[in-house]
């Protein structure tokens, strides 16, 4: 049995049967037979799909929204901006999938070769759920115009979000059993991967879930995309607009309530102007308003489960034992609901549990660095490589320093976010793989060679002599 909860309060929202082995047996049979004809449809017609599925989200926003905020904690006003989000995404890939995809020429011994990208099959995704919607939209989009089927296994916190889906999917004219959507325990994944009909996985999660689907795919021989944790480092050097940064290094901090892998969290900042950060940033910390998620004017609602906000509040027990200022927050609130408040960390040092962890919640990090070079190191000292901000008032220098830092995406003068046009993903234990832009739609693809021999001459393979 599934049970969804209210962060907001405590109380149950409601309960779901898990799927029994038949069903899900069902849903891969049909997913499997499915995808065989819809890898046929040219991708000028698949595209539709993705049309009808923009359509259907916009239509169903307050209502998917409102799902999302009940189930996991997010602000209205932010899960609305999910929900467009995902539709903004399948209008994108609508409109450049069949360039994406077209087969790409290669001149050789004047033969019409060409590289190819056909789907793979059916793709198992494991989604999380800080951004219910998003994370699986954002894949589905281009892997649905490539030609594959998709399982979905949701976070077991928001089956209505994972049932809703799958509604979206339906309404938008998804051809019948290209798409299903399981409700079943995690121990039940590893057969799932090891099934034949399951030709790739993707998961967005923590470093450690990615580390054990990793091994069970790789034990299979299949495809994965995995996206997973992040320490992202926000770094403002000495000659950055310090009020623009601080504005956009809350936002970056807090939003989501702090749970997303790609949220600022260790804020490096050099030593001239960090007495004046921690200022600014704590008076941007005080004005915003923690409360109701269902609230319009909310900026910080509940961390998504009870044991979230219990292993958060231990990292920033341990950080201020360690010698850390806490400047504000720093405990539960009382009363119902999981709900944890905006808290800053000042002098926070490489040894400490919030420089060497990834903390998924409403907690920054201050870290001070002597000049830039250092705050370089500081920034790439961690396990993570995901996203990574520079904030300077010279932006060939941040362009130079960007280059040197180990992570997926450099922002300059901007805050991380994923966005269609651009690919997204990370390195070290942040994971492998790419999602969005041409490279996110060319993942679970095979990239084929098709050679094709001068038409008026003896057919002889390339680089035969090898």
């Amino acid at each position: 049995m599934i049970i969804t909860t209210n962060p907001a309060t405590g109380a149950k929202l409601a309960e779901y049967k898990l799927h029994d082995d038949v069903h899900v047996d069902a849903a891969l049979t049909a997913a499997a037979n499915a995808q065989k004809a819809w890898r046929k449809v040219s991708v000028e017609e698949r595209v539709g799909l993705l049309r009808g599925m923009a359509k259907v989200l916009r239509a169903g926003k307050n209502r998917y929204a409102e799902m999302i905020t009940l189930e996991m904690g997010k602000p209205i006003v932010e899960s609305e901006a999910e929900i467009e989000k995902c539709a903004y995404n399948c209008d994108f890939y609508a409109e450049r999938a069949p360039q994406y995809l077209a087969d790409e020429p290669v001149v050789s011994n004047a033969s019409e070769s060409v590289v190819a990208f056909d789907p793979l099959g059916v793709v198992l995704a494991i989604m999380p759920w800080n951004y219910p919607f998003w994370q699986f939209f954002r894949f589905a989009a281009p892997a649905f115009a490539a030609g594959n089927g998709a399982i979905l296994k949701h976070a077991n916190n928001v089956p209505q979000c994972a049932l809703a889906i799958e509604e979206v999917m339906t309404e938008a004219g998804c051809p019948q059993g290209l798409f299903r959507t399981i409700l079943i325990e995690p121990q039940q994944v590893a057969n799932l991967i090891a099934d034949d009909r399951i030709a790739a996985v993707t998961l967005t999660g923590s470093t450690e879930v990615g580390a054990i689907v990793a091994s069970q795919a790789g034990k299979a021989l299949k495809k994965q995309v995995l996206e997973l944790g992040g320490s992202d480092p926000f770094i403002v050097l000495a000659d950055a607009n310090l009020e623009e940064a601080v504005a956009v290094a809350v936002k970056a901090r807090y939003i989501n309530v702090g749970q997303s892998c790609v949220n600022a969290k260790r804020f490096i900042v050099e030593d001239a102007v960090a007495d004046r950060f921690v200022e600014l940033f704590c008076a941007g910390v005080a004005k915003l308003k923690i409360g109701d998620p269902l609230e319009r004017d909310t900026n910080i609602g509940p961390m998504a489960r009870a044991n979230l906000m219990d292993g958060l509040h231990a990292q920033v027990e341990k950080t201020v034992a360690a010698g850390a200022t806490l400047r504000t927050g720093g405990k539960p609130i009382d009363g119902e609901g999981f709900y944890y408040p905006p808290t800053v960390l000042d002098h926070v040092t490489p040894e400490m549990t919030a420089f060497r962890e990834e903390t998924f919640g409403p907690v920054a990090a201050i870290i001070r660095a002597k000049d830039a070079d250092e705050a370089i190191r500081l920034a790439n000292d961690t396990e993570f490589g995901l996203g990574s901000a520079i904030w300077s008032g010279d932006i060939e220098r941040a362009r130079r320093l960007a280059r040197d830092l180990d992570a997926g995406a450099v922002f300059i003068n901007g805050m991380v976010a994923s966005d269609p046009r651009y690919p997204f993903g990370g390195i070290k234990r942040s994971g492998y793989g790419r999602e969005l832009g041409v490279y996110g739609i060319r993942e679970f693809v095979n990239i084929k060679t098709v050679w094709i021999g001068p038409t008026k001459a003896a057919a002889t393979t390339p680089m035969a002599r090898e």
